[in-house]
């Protein structure tokens, strides 16, 4: 059980509440991270999800922005947001096996993603930290210097949830990851 309390969604008529009725109104439901953050920091969710239009109008795909988050939060240890990005990257159309293969950091047979998957695991395990060689990798793999920025936007608010998450043991409300 979470340890943060949440208000009812349906009966929250703060700026929580009002928060909770836009997500629905985007995605359908709220989900339990997003409740507990907008009960207690409704302008961190906000910037959150502002950042989350940051990068859909950027550079890189969906699967990109979801490899990411995913890649983060398997080095992080977050069991809430591997849950999550795992059933959001299959919902973008990574193929369950290919998912398994990113969480376990083996070699999916696309250069560009391992590429991808290698550079964001190397980012959040020597916190940030690239060598010229790492660079020169991921700018040959076909990755603009845009696109490093918008890595660097998801990695930055994947972060904070992942932190958020540990802190609250947000219960799981995603599928359970195979």
């Amino acid at each position: 059980m979470s340890r943060l309390s949440v208000p009812n969604l349906e009966t929250d008529a703060g700026p929580s509440g009002q928060v909770y009725a836009q997500i629905k109104k985007a995605i359908g439901s709220v989900p339990n991270t997003f409740a507990a953050i907008a009960a207690h920091g409704p302008a961190a969710l906000k910037a959150v999800l502002a950042a989350d239009t940051v990068l859909a109008s950027g550079g890189l795909t969906k699967s990109d922005k979801e490899i990411i988050k995913l890649v983060i939060s398997e080095a992080a240890g977050c069991d809430y947001c591997v849950a999550a990005h795992s059933h959001l990257a299959k919902l973008v159309g990574l193929a369950p096996e290919i998912v398994k293969q990113i969480r376990d950091g083996r070699p999916t047979g696309d250069a560009q993603r391992d590429a991808l998957v290698a550079f964001v695991d190397k980012l959040a395990r020597t916190s940030g930290t690239v060598s010229h060689k790492d660079f020169v990798a991921i700018k040959a793999a076909g990755y603009s210097d845009a696109q490093l920025v918008d890595i660097s936007l998801a990695f930055a608010t994947t972060v904070f949830t992942n932190v958020f998450n540990r802190i609250n043991d947000t219960e799981i409300d995603f599928p359970a990851v195979a």
